[in-house]
């Protein structure tokens, strides 16, 4: 369903479990998403929520079709759909189980998002999008997909590792694969607001 120029109304708050594939410790996000929310800005949320930058395209791929920026030039078999013109609400409606959503076609990052459950809103605590919870840091951007990440850890954890030095510069400093910190990814969804 195309969105229209004025604000839907909110009938469903979806809760969604977002799960990095391929990735040891496993990375996952809870989130509550109101169904009013564009795909594009679903996409917004899982970026602050994951903790990535939003640098790189991204898609949908739900109930075999897909959404995102739509590409004149792309060689794909199904065209991808506007995710700016297409509400939660109604994309996922009330059968929709789960879907795939991509990001960086180059790292290809993979996540497995479920549909936990449909709540009914509630002003004072769910009609906006929050990170209720979740586990682990989120690769950095430009790691190099899931073999550069296993090779960045190695090299990150070991001082002895012959790249050890360069990933701490590249990196910024330390990176724990354990670290989450829940109020930072709600931060950064306020933000968004």
């Amino acid at each position: 369903m195309v969105s229209s120029s004025r604000p839907a109304a909110l009938r469903r708050v979806y809760q969604l479990l977002v799960e990095l594939d391929e990735i040891e410790p496993q990375v996952w996000r809870r989130l509550w998403v109101p169904d009013t929310l564009t795909l594009a800005k679903l996409d917004r949320v899982i970026q602050a929520a994951m903790g990535w930058t939003n640098s790189h395209p991204h898609e949908f791929n739900v109930d075999g079709k897909r959404y995102g920026f739509p590409d004149e030039e792309e060689a794909h078999d199904t065209p991808t759909l506007d995710d700016r013109r297409h509400r939660i609400g109604a994309v996922l409606g009330e059968a929709i189980a789960g879907f795939r959503y991509t990001y960086d076609f180059g790292d290809n990052w993979r996540h497995t998002v479920t549909v936990e459950s449909r709540l009914l809103p509630d002003e004072s605590f769910n009609t906006w999008p929050v990170c209720i919870a979740g586990q682990n840091a989120c690769p950095p951007e430009d790691v190099g997909g899931v073999g550069g990440y296993a090779e960045f850890l190695d090299a990150i954890a070991d001082p002895s590792h012959d790249d050890h030095s360069e990933m701490w510069c590249w990196s910024g400093g330390p990176f724990d694969p354990a670290g989450f910190d829940i109020n930072a990814a709600n931060t950064a969804l306020r933000r968004l607001r």
